[in-house]
C-alpha cells in the first residue's frame, strides 16, 4: 500500500511505454519488503528541466534516465560519478537529500554481465559493432578495465567511431581503431578476437530475422555478447551458438543496470536472479 512514507523512484524518458523496467523494479520493492514504489514519466525534450527539477523538490530518490536525456540531463545535475562524467552519458541518478548525482550502470551492468559468466576482458581483444550511446557505455568500460579494442560503425555514422575512438584513445592512453562496419573489415577485425559486443539495433523486434555479423564469420573461442534484449535470443546468438561461440543475451545487461541502480537507491543487495526471471517472463510474454 502506497503512503506518505514510501519512496518514489522512476523513469525518464521518451518513449517510456515499453519499458520493462516498472516491472522489475516493483518485483525486486516486494520481494525486499521495501516501502518503495517505481514510476514511468514520459518526458519530452523541452520538459527535461523541468521534470529534474520537480524530481529534486518532490524528493524522488532515485531515477533512470532514458533516450534520449541520457546526455542532455547532465547540465541539472550537481554531481557526476567520474565514469559517468568520461562516457558523457547519465542513465541513473541518486538523489542525497536534493544533491543529484549521475551515474552510468549501463557500463558497470555490461562489465558485471561479462565477468558474471567468468570471461575477463583485461588484455583481450575485443570487437565492438556500433558508436552510439550503447557502445559509448560499453567501450569506456572495457577500456577502463584493459581491453583492447576494435569499433566498428556504418558508412553513414563512421565519423562517430573515430570520435568515439580518439576520446577513448586520449582518456586511455591506448591505440583504439575505427573501421568501416562491411564484411571485409569485420572478417579482419575478427582475427585472433576474443570477444564481440553488438552495440546495435540489428536484429531487434520486429526485425529480428537481421543480424549485423554473417554466419560464416562466427567460430568457436569467440564470446558475442549482443546488447539487443527482445527477442531474447537474437539471430546473432542463435547463430553464434550454433557455430561454437559462447553466448551472452542482453538481458543480463539489462538486468544488471537495473540491480546496479536498485542497490543504489536502497543500499540494500538487489535480488538479481529474480529481477532477471521477471523480465524474462514479460519478454517471453511479449514473444508469445
Amino acid at each position: 500500500m502506497i503512503t506518505a512514507k514510501t519512496k518514489i523512484c522512476g523513469l525518464i524518458g521518451d518513449p517510456i511505454e515499453h519499458s520493462v523496467s516498472p516491472a522489475m523494479h516493483n518485483a525486486a520493492f516486494r520481494e525486499k519488503g521495501l516501502d518503495f514504489v517505481y514510476l514511468p514519466f514520459r518526458v519530452k525534450k523541452e520538459q527535461l528541466r523541468q521534470a529534474i527539477d520537480g524530481a529534486r523538490v518532490l524528493n524522488i530518490v532515485g531515477l533512470n534516465i532514458t533516450i534520449p536525456h541520457k546526455v542532455n540531463v547532465i547540465p541539472y545535475l550537481d554531481e557526476l560519478d567520474p565514469l559517468a562524467e568520461k562516457i558523457g552519458a547519465v542513465n541513473t541518478i541518486v538523489n542525497s537529500n536534493g544533491s543529484l548525482k549521475g551515474y552510468n550502470t549501463d557500463a558497470s551492468g555490461f562489465l558485471k554481465a561479462l565477468t558474471g559468466r567468468g570471461i575477463e576482458p583485461r588484455g583481450k581483444k575485443v570487437v565492438i559493432l556500433g558508436a552510439g550511446g550503447a557502445s559509448k557505455a560499453v567501450s569506456f568500460s572495457l577500456a577502463e578495465r584493459g581491453a583492447d579494442l576494435v569499433i566498428l560503425n556504418r558508412e553513414l555514422e563512421f565519423d562517430w567511431a573515430v570520435e568515439l575512438a580518439g576520446h577513448l584513445s586520449r582518456s586511455f592512453s591506448i591505440e583504439v581503431r575505427a573501421l568501416k562496419l562491411n564484411e571485409p573489415n569485420l572478417k579482419k577485425a575478427l582475427v585472433g578476437a576474443d570477444i564481440l559486443v553488438n552495440t546495435t539495433s540489428v536484429g531487434m523486434s520486429p526485425r529480428g530475422d537481421e543480424s549485423p555479423v554473417p554466419k560464416r564469420l562466427l567460430k568457436p573461442g569467440l564470446t558475442v555478447f549482443d546488447i539487443v534484449y527482445n527477442p531474447l535470443k537474437t539471430r546473432l546468438l542463435r547463430e553464434a551458438e550454433a557455430s561454437g561461440a559462447e553466448v551472452i543475451p542482453g538481458l543480463d545487461m539489462l538486468a544488471w543496470q537495473g540491480a546496479l541502480a536498485f542497490e543504489m537507491w536502497t543500499g540494500v543487495a538487489a535480488p538479481f536472479e529474480m529481477m532477471r526471471e521477471e523480465i524474462t517472463r514479460l519478454l517471453q510474454r511479449d514473444e508469445d
